[in-house]
């Protein structure tokens, strides 16, 4: 059985409520018959017309008290909840009405990651939001049978030590709990172990020290080159003692640039499914679809959103 398969079979057993807010897109609009008819979630096309007049004003009351300042005003506060359903959605999931959010067909990652990120909130584990996709390369021995996460892939643009130790710890729990994979985890760099002597080599290797300290089970090795981290063979010549033996399958890019690149690369030269990007680190499940999407990403999304909330 493939991932996606299992994926959308996981999500039926325990059936949670779904919202997508971008109702007036096709591809979305026939995503969520499909969810409902394949019975992944309890959907809802969120359109403005569901808006409830007294808890928009809530909503407007209580973003505007948090966030006002020089960039925020009421006007622009009402603006967001009076035009759009995103904001509106975000913070009804918030609340526990929805069990999760996919957004993104229509809306800017910085759309659907700002109202996330002030709506929603952070996991105060994890302290950053960033993001993921699950990967299924077809015909590909490496990883788990063609199965990858790839993280970030869409948020942080040049992540410190830090940030990349919780991006590997928030993907490698995703990995858990969607995929039920013994997460392993590589930090990547065109350095192996020292074989260049760099800055972003050394960052690399500070996010592995900080993992290990947040999540010392979590089984983990960097900096490596990537056929070192998924491919046995090579991993035995450039590195032996790596504890991950050539077999990670979660990836953790180094910045942003080359996690984006990564995962379009695999997507469109092996014919991947690129399910995501998969926000980490919020309060409550949500998905930031890309606006390149198909019907079937915003189905799978949906199902992994679910699962996560499950």
């Amino acid at each position: 059985m493939d991932t996606v398969t299992k994926i959308r079979d996981l999500a039926k057993k325990n059936i949670k409520s779904i919202v997508l807010p971008e109702y007036n897109d096709k591809r979305v609009i026939e995503a969520a018959r499909i969810i409902a008819w394949e019975g992944i979630a309890r959907v809802t096309l969120f359109t403005p017309e569901m808006m409830q007049k007294e808890d928009k004003e809530r909503y407007i009351n209580e973003y505007f008290n948090t966030y006002k300042g020089k960039e925020i005003n009421i006007d622009a506060t009402r603006k967001l909840f009076e035009e759009d359903t995103l904001y509106y959605t975000a913070m009804m999931t918030s609340e526990g009405k929805f069990d999760g959010l996919v957004a993104g067909a229509s809306h800017t990652s910085s759309d659907v990651i700002r109202a996330c990120l002030r709506c929603i909130g952070i996991d105060e584990r994890i302290t950053i939001i960033s993001s993921c996709f699950i990967m299924e390369v077809p015909n590909c021995p490496f990883g788990e049978a063609g199965t990858f996460i790839f993280a970030d892939c869409g948020v942080i643009p040049e992540p410190n030590a830090r940030q990349l130790s919780r991006i590997a710890f928030s993907a490698a729990l995703l990995a858990q709990k969607v995929l039920n994979l013994s997460p392993r985890v590589a930090f990547l760099s065109y350095s192996t172990k020292g074989s260049a002597k760099i800055k972003s080599a050394d960052k690399v290797a500070d996010a592995l020290k900080l993992l290990k300290e947040l999540s010392p089970d979590i089984l983990a090795d960097g900096e490596l080159q990537l056929d070192a981290a998924i491919v046995p063979e090579v991993a035995h010549i450039k590195y032996p003692n790596s504890p991950l033996g050539g077999n990670a399958n979660i990836l953790i890019f180094p910045n942003l640039e080359s996690g984006n690149i990564g995962y379009k690369l695999t997507q469109r030269m092996s014919g991947a499914r690129a399910i995501g990007p998969l926000l980490l680190g919020v309060n409550k499940p949500a998905s930031d679809l890309s606006r390149g999407c198909i019907t079937d990403d915003v189905v799978d999304c949906a199902a992994v959103t679910a699962i996560r909330a499950q």
